[in-house]
């Protein structure tokens, strides 16, 4: 009794949509921590960039004395640039008065004749000086600078964040490992499986002839067109979720990296047209060396 040619490709269409759906879910769960991943490294830059170093002045300096502060230190290297803007802030000593009645509700103004505090300048500090050793160095250098009185940060809360952060790394770091690994094992072993039911179509078209070249093309096409299609949905499904988050959590719009969002959707593209060609190429392999007794 001979097989239904209808049954037969409704199986081999259920196979490969398995197929995809399979590697779309795999890509989709990988960029779902890959977007985990962005939201963190963009809120460590947030919390990186509160760190700031005070830069307290003489008092009954000139205007352009201030001024060759300023410009003294935005010429360093290791003051922040963002958007166009340097990290230098200027706050006058009646600024300093009103924040400090705000945060304390007390006015010295009323048994003090004179404003006892200072001008100073509020510096923020790229990422990649913020470690002990560079803060301090900063912190040497800019006391140097003709005009300063005095220059404060909060030594504890960067080792607190440098530990904090490192620790976090490690664990995403492990966590990243392990996901790719087990994706890996998962679109591997689904295409395998999809494979093992078109064996002996291959194993006909070597007796026919066929070269292994000729053979493999159809099969690695079509892991390229599914792997392709699954990072493209995958990528889809994560950027309508983020779209939706957004627009419905407030602020979650600023733990959006677009440039590093788009890379990792090209990342996923990529690494679902690899694994599904590289899978399907090692499978049409291992069926191309098999003998007849071993594929029965």
């Amino acid at each position: 009794m001979g097989i239904n040619p209808r049954k037969k490709t409704k199986l081999g269409r259920f196979k490969f949509a398995s197929v995809l759906f399979s590697t779309t879910l795999s890509l989709f769960i990988l960029g779902l921590f890959g977007v985990i991943v962005i939201q963190a490294k963009t809120l460590t830059s947030l919390i990186r960039e509160n760190i700031e170093i005070q830069v307290f002045l003489n008092k009954d300096l000139t205007v352009d004395q201030k001024m060759g502060i300023r410009r003294t230190l935005e010429a360093k290297p290791y003051i922040l640039r963002k958007d166009g803007k340097s990290g230098v802030t200027f706050i006058s000593q009646d600024e300093a008065a009103k924040e400090f009645l705000k945060d304390t509700g007390e006015d010295f103004t009323q048994f003090l004749d004179d404003n006892p505090l200072r001008d100073s300048y509020t510096i923020a500090i790229s990422e990649e000086y913020q470690t002990a050793e560079s803060m301090e160095e900063i912190v040497k250098e800019i006391k140097g600078i003709s005009g300063v009185f005095e220059v404060t940060y909060i030594a504890d809360l960067v080792e607190s964040i440098n530990k904090n952060l490192f620790k976090v790394a490690l664990v995403m770091g492990g966590f990243i490992l392990i996901l790719v690994f087990t994706v890996v094992m998962l679109i591997n072993n689904t295409i395998r499986l999809a494979l093992f039911s078109q064996r002996f179509l291959i194993r006909s078209m070597q007796l026919v002839g066929a070269t292994r070249g000729f053979i493999r093309r159809p099969f690695l096409g079509r892991a390229l067109l599914f792997g392709f299609l699954s990072g493209v949905i995958a990528s889809l499904l994560l950027f309508l979720i983020l779209e939706y988050t957004k627009s419905n959590v407030e602020g979650f719009s600023l733990l959006q990296n677009n440039e590093l969002l788009f890379a990792l959707f090209g990342v996923l593209i990529v690494a679902g047209v690899l694994l599904s060609v590289l899978s399907t190429l090692q499978a049409v392999n291992k069926y191309l060396n098999m003998s007849l007794d071993e594929l029965y």
